[in-house]
């Protein structure tokens, strides 16, 4: 017999082999020893955040998840969708602006992210409240009082801070004009303006450490947002995602009494081509030890597993995320209505 006869057949054989080999192979792949999480600087809630998620995430893990602070959301945004840092800390609003584009949607008549299609969400978490900052010894008393005073303001590192500026002063039936803007890169230097005296108000997170760190070297407390049935319809029309929350007196630094804040949702997020593998050990590692969290920092107290998936997110979920949550049961089909529909954005 001619050898020639039977070479198709060994060339068939030869590739539904390596068919099954080359998957397997690709499956067995040894995860990465670490990845990345972006994050706000030192003394943010961000970064608090990001710092106990990566502790819980990384326990008895194969991969461990490594805080790469940077000086704003605004900066390592880019560097989330094109995979640089492989998972991140971001706001609602921020996911939004980013991910539909300054092209798709505006507020306040602008958007000044880099587009970032490639943004995934892995588990919608806590509640961010933020609210504005003066000195303990100050007459003002809510965001009304604030006319004509010096408000740090710009935040260039960290745009989340102009929006939320923007929407307080809207909410209260005001504009820039009606203040004097003192500019500053990020939060943590409008605080320090605060107490320095170069500012009046400043911006921050509630219960944040640069807010502790202020409160005892001068004494500060945080002011009302105007919370009327008038301004919170402002205050949602001016940012989609924003609502008022109410603390009680001595419920967090610097709540001298029962205050009004601002409060959006915060993400854990990464990208579409991130290793459903390292996405799901991540993820699996936050889920099954969630409890653990809250003794980290106020900020877990409503990283809970109820909140982790939800109509109302502005971005869509990364594939593994998505499955984990259908085998614990907590993805309802009403879900795929809403994942194909934020999908389609950026098709």
């Amino acid at each position: 017999m001619c050898p020639k006869k039977y070479w198709p057949w060994r060339f068939i054989v030869k590739f539904l082999t390596l068919s099954f080999i080359v998957p397997v192979s690709t499956f067995a792949q040894p995860a990465p020893r670490s990845v990345t999480i972006g994050s706000n600087p030192p003394g943010t809630v961000f970064y608090a955040l990001a710092s106990g998620l990566a502790k819980v995430a990384s326990e008895g893990a194969p991969t461990q998840l490594v805080v790469q602070p940077y000086s704003g959301t605004s900066t390592f945004l880019p560097l989330l969708d094109t995979g640089e840092v492989d998972f991140g800390i971001n706001n609602a609003v921020d996911m939004a602006l980013s991910y539909q584009g300054p092209v798709r949607l505006k507020i306040g008549g602008r958007n000044p992210f880099q587009h970032t299609p490639n943004v995934r969400l892995v588990m919608r978490g806590s509640i961010l409240m933020t609210a504005l900052l003066v000195r303990k010894d100050t007459p003002m008393k809510s965001i009304h009082d604030i006319r004509g005073k010096r408000l740090t303001g710009e935040y260039p590192a960290q745009l989340a801070n102009w929006y939320n500026l923007y929407g307080f002063l809207a909410g209260a039936g005001m504009k820039w004009e009606d203040v004097q803007i003192v500019p500053v890169p990020g939060a943590n230097e409008g605080v320090d303006a605060l107490v320095q005296g170069r500012a009046d108000v400043a911006l921050h997170a509630i219960d944040s450490a640069k807010v502790k760190e202020a409160d005892a070297a001068v004494g500060v407390r945080h002011l009302s947002l105007d919370c009327s049935p008038q301004g919170e319809k402002r205050l949602r029309a001016a940012v989609p995602g924003y609502y008022p929350y109410w603390l009680k007196r001595g419920q967090a630094t610097a709540i001298a009494e029962d205050t009004c804040v601002n409060a959006y949702d915060i993400y854990l997020t990464t990208h579409k081509a991130s290793p459903e593998k390292v996405v799901n050990s991540i993820l699996k590692n936050i889920w099954d030890n969630v409890d653990k969290l809250a003794p980290l920092h106020p900020g877990f107290k409503d990283w809970t597993r109820q909140r982790a998936v939800d109509p109302d997110v502005t971005i869509p979920y990364h594939p593994a995320a998505l499955q984990l949550y259908k085998e614990r049961g907590v993805w309802p089909a009403s879900m795929d209505d809403t994942q194909r529909r934020l999908l389609a954005l950026n098709p």
